[in-house]
């Protein structure tokens, strides 16, 4: 059986570390390692895409990654209750011609009891911006945990 802590029913404490995990899951912009994250018969709806299973993330992840260059991605959280955790957030990239973007999101998560996300919605708004207008500058990969928060920056 496949565990991944925090499981729920979730705490204040256990939802922001679920939500820390899953930015930095994503950070690594690695989508073999993402999925494993997710139940195996996991179902995205991610804009107006829709996915299920996790090849059909992995695939979608890898798609994504290199489309979205440079990515990097804060989580906020924003509400949970039981099984349920309800994020905001934040990335920022550039597509191949040098163009920047920020895309700002509301997800749903719904996790079985191992702790593995069962059903993902995400909504996104994409935002070009100038490249003196990006906010995350930190290396390629994890956050500095010293780096402001969505709310710290205004987002």
């Amino acid at each position: 059986m496949e565990v991944r802590q925090p499981v729920p029913p979730f705490t204040a404490e256990t939802a922001a570390q679920k939500v820390r995990l899953a930015e930095d899951g994503w950070n690594t912009r690695d989508p073999a390692r993402v999925v494993l994250a997710y139940a195996p018969d996991t179902y995205w709806r991610n804009r107006a895409e829709f996915v299920h299973g996790r090849a059909e993330a992995q695939a979608f992840l890898t798609r994504k990654w290199n489309r979205e260059l440079d990515y990097r991605l804060i989580k906020e959280l924003w509400a949970f209750e039981g099984n349920r955790i309800a994020v905001r957030f934040a990335y920022e990239w550039h597509d191949d011609s040098g163009q920047w973007y920020r895309s700002y999101g509301n997800e749903n998560w719904e996790f079985d009891q191992n702790g593995l996300m069962t059903h993902r919605h995400a909504s996104i708004n994409d935002q070009r911006i100038d490249e003196s207008e990006r906010k995350y500058h930190w290396p390629i990969g994890r956050r500095p945990d010293d780096h402001p928060s969505l709310s710290d920056l205004g987002f």
